[in-house]
């Protein structure tokens, strides 16, 4: 079954209700959602290839029964899709998330899993990590809104402790009892989301996991017991994850032998019956402490390495973290800091290594944001850099970061900055949510008041370092993603070329239907019937003239040679509606660079005329070759070329 709205560790997500098909996005194209459905489903392999899927704050995570059959290059091209990553396909959709998942809920038709399930028996089998990390995923990530949700209220309530509240108040005792209790029978939990990605009987999974926190059980394990004969190790199972996952792998392993055994009519008690007859002694006696070892190691391996190197591991982990989390590794960190935080109450590595890196990217995309001249990706970094201020870094990661080597490095310098603060001051956290501004609770500790503002003030390097060296390292010109769509501004431009503003068809000047451009009263030129509603600059040089009704534009080259761009005809009487103007008198603009939008349907559907023409104002100084009309034609193709009379050089750049 798809899976409720659930939380990708480390990151909270506060959702904004909607269930429309289609949403309009500030600054970019809308998204129909069950198109963008429809194509994911036809790229991973179809209805018949899924086996599982739900979703996290901006993942599609697919269980296939066959990976081969996945089209990564096709899911990428998809509208929406940021990346792609993981054996089992996770789709990176960013914040839309929520939306395209109800779309191919609505299109599966049965809650994300097909009625039959995959019948293709020589599917090929992901390979044991991916279903390890899978496995761990399924079993921690919808544990994290409960444990979330009571961390944080706990960490508020101590707040309020530091603002004269008593400890002693029954109001305190009575709402932190909301916290001790989730990590108490965190076991339980365990069990059932367990049980869920097993396939299992839930409820007897919980029924056999409840054996191990069962006071009078506790009790009796901590004076001395035995079953069999055989003594139960003392150990104290409340607040631990891996005794349970053990147990319920046993559990769900004898049900389906047992099922297969035993007679339909008895198989509704037969069964549980001895499935818990057999898994509660062994993990009593077993399973139990294996788990609770396991456990402990793991969460001792990892502190052994911030033990070892001390502060040094903070900037380590912070600048690995773009590249752990852009493929999904960051969920073996899960069980670590559960464990650790139900313990010891405290986790003093991961969770402050990721602070610094959220803020970074949030610092990073702002940077870029400011410095861009595409409105397109400013609308993206904006967006981006928001999300990673509340801890989802996923669009910043995928829609900046990971394509462009500036945002990268601009990302490493404030999270490498960021976290040796953190970890220099010794910053801990206390709840297992994902760092960011409505989380920042997370650090306060009633008995050390620093802990919380050093991790401000580490958020704070972290945020303005990523901003100032992503101002001075970013660069339209450079950026992969920019240049991917053809927004970046053109450097390779041979002198004297005249490039195309837009895509679309050249006609002769003379053939434009208003006498004034047709006659070359204006200039010399073309004209171009638009297929594209983004005008970039043919050359560049300087804007020198730019019309109130936005429909026009002057440009001057470096070398004299005066342009003018107007975007349809008559189009003066639209008073600059439908018109976006992207640039500013006397403003230095690239060629290629975005100049301004115009919305041509909208242009057409009032009764105007799109056909654009671009003229050479003082063409008498210059001599105009390369002309041709009727051929099609791409926004940054040399359109024309220009010279000075009685010169062989070239003159415009």
């Amino acid at each position: 079954m798809v899976a409720p709205h659930t939380w990708c560790f480390p990151q909270v997500l506060f959702l904004l209700p909607g269930n429309g098909r289609v949403r309009a996005t500030k600054g970019g194209p809308t998204m129909d959602y069950t198109k963008t459905a429809t194509e994911i489903l036809a790229a991973v392999g179809g209805k018949g290839n899924i086996t599982h899927v739900e979703h996290c704050s901006t993942r599609l995570r697919f269980t296939l029964a066959d990976t081969s059959k996945a089209d990564r290059p096709r899911l990428t091209a998809v509208p929406g899709v940021m990346g792609v990553v993981g054996d089992q396909p996770q789709v990176v959709v960013g914040n839309d998330v929520v939306e395209v998942h109800e779309a191919l809920d609505r299109i599966l038709g049965t809650g994300g899993r097909p009625a039959s399930g995959p019948t293709d028996k020589s599917a090929a089998k992901p390979r044991w990590g991916a279903q390890v990390l899978d496995f761990i995923v399924g079993v921690f990530q919808p544990l994290i809104p409960a444990i979330a949700g009571a961390g944080v209220l706990k960490s508020l309530m101590l707040l309020a402790t530091m603002f004269g509240l008593s400890k002693t108040d029954p109001t305190f005792t009575s709402l932190v009892a909301i916290s001790d209790a989730v990590f108490f029978y965190l076991p339980l939990m365990v069990a059932v989301t367990t049980a869920m990605k097993l396939n299992s009987n839930r409820l007897v999974a919980m029924a056999a996991a409840s054996v191990m926190v069962l006071p009078s059980m506790t009790a009796a394990i901590a004076k001395g017991t035995s079953v069999f004969g055989i003594p139960i190790p003392n150990i104290t199972y409340s607040s631990q994850v891996f005794p349970a996952i053990l147990c319920v792998l046993l559990l769900a392993t004898l049900e389906r032998v047992l099922t297969k055994v035993t007679p339909k009519p008895i198989r509704i008690f037969f069964v549980p019956m001895v499935a818990l007859l057999i898994t509660v002694p062994a993990t009593l006696l077993f399973l139990g402490p294996l788990g609770f070892w396991a456990g402990t190691y793991f969460t001792q391996g990892v502190l052994w390495i911030y033990h070892t190197l001390g502060w040094v591991a903070f900037p380590l982990l912070a600048v690995a973290l773009p590249f752990i989390i852009s493929i999904g590794m960051h969920k073996a960190f899960i069980p670590y800091v559960v464990n650790q935080l139900s313990t010891a109450k405290s986790e003093m590595l991961y969770n402050p290594a990721s602070l610094a890196h959220n803020i970074a990217e949030a610092g990073s995309s702002f940077g870029v944001a400011l410095r861009t001249k595409d409105t397109e990706m400013r609308s993206t970094a904006v967006s981006a850099g928001i999300s990673a201020l509340f801890g989802i870094t996923e669009p910043s990661l995928y829609g900046i970061t990971i394509q462009n080597k500036r945002a990268l490095w601009s990302v490493l310098s404030g999270a490498a900055a960021g976290a040796t603060w953190l970890g220099v001051t010794h910053v801990s956290s206390y709840v297992a949510v994902g760092p960011g501004l409505a989380s920042m609770s997370m650090f306060i500790n009633a008995d050390d008041p620093r802990n919380i503002v050093n991790a401000i003030v580490g958020a704070g390097i972290a945020f303005a370092t990523a901003f100032v060296v992503s101002l001075f390292l970013w660069n339209d010109a450079v950026s992969v993603t920019l240049r991917a769509r053809g927004a970046a501004p053109l450097k390779d431009v041979a002198p004297g070329d005249v490039l195309s503003p837009v895509d679309g068809e050249v006609v002769a000047l003379s053939d434009v239907p208003d006498k004034v451009f047709a006659g070359g009263v204006v200039g010399q030129g073309f004209a171009l019937r638009p297929a594209s509603g983004e005008f970039r600059s043919p050359i560049a040089g300087r804007v020198t003239m730019l019309f109130d009704t936005h429909h026009a534009i002057g440009l001057t080259s470096d070398d004299g040679v005066e342009l003018l761009l107007h975007v349809g005809l008559d189009t003066v009487r639209l008073g600059g509606k439908h018109f976006t103007m992207h640039v500013s008198k006397d403003d230095r603009v690239d060629a290629g660079q975005l100049l301004l939008s115009a919305d041509l349907a909208a242009i057409e559907a009032a009764g105007y005329d799109t056909t654009t023409p671009l003229v050479v104002t003082n063409a008498r100084k210059f001599d105009i070759s390369g002309l041709t009309t009727g051929m099609m034609t791409k926004h940054g193709d040399p359109l024309f070329h220009v010279e000075k009379k009685g010169s062989s050089d070239a003159v415009v750049s």
